[in-house]
């Protein structure tokens, strides 16, 4: 069984025990949260669409650790200005465990 939720704003394929890396949620670490956005559920090959969710499913997660992902580096330049920048910026990810998927 797995669903396809959408949760701030990007879609993630869910399936029980999964790990799932979304952006940063302000919550404590072991605190559970209940995602009712879910685009579609698919059990034992039935496939339920949502139009545009699918009413009565909900995905439960676990929030686990905060990490942050690699460097990435920036670097600006202009020719003939005596331009230039180097910035790196390392995004903010949260670690969830999938714990329930209720379908409809």
């Amino acid at each position: 069984m797995y669903a396809l939720v959408e949760y701030k704003g990007k879609q993630y394929k869910a399936e029980k025990g999964a790990q799932i890396q979304v952006d940063l949620i302000d919550a404590e670490k072991g605190s559970k949260i209940d995602i009712d956005t879910v685009l579609m559920v698919s059990n034992d090959g039935k496939t339920t669409i949502g139009a545009p969710y699918v009413k009565g499913a909900k995905v439960q997660i676990v929030v686990g650790d905060n990490i942050r992902d690699n460097k990435v580096i920036v670097y600006k330049y202009k020719s003939k200005k005596d331009y230039h920048r180097t910035i790196g910026h390392r995004q903010r990810y949260t670690m969830v465990t999938v714990e329930n998927i209720v379908g409809a």
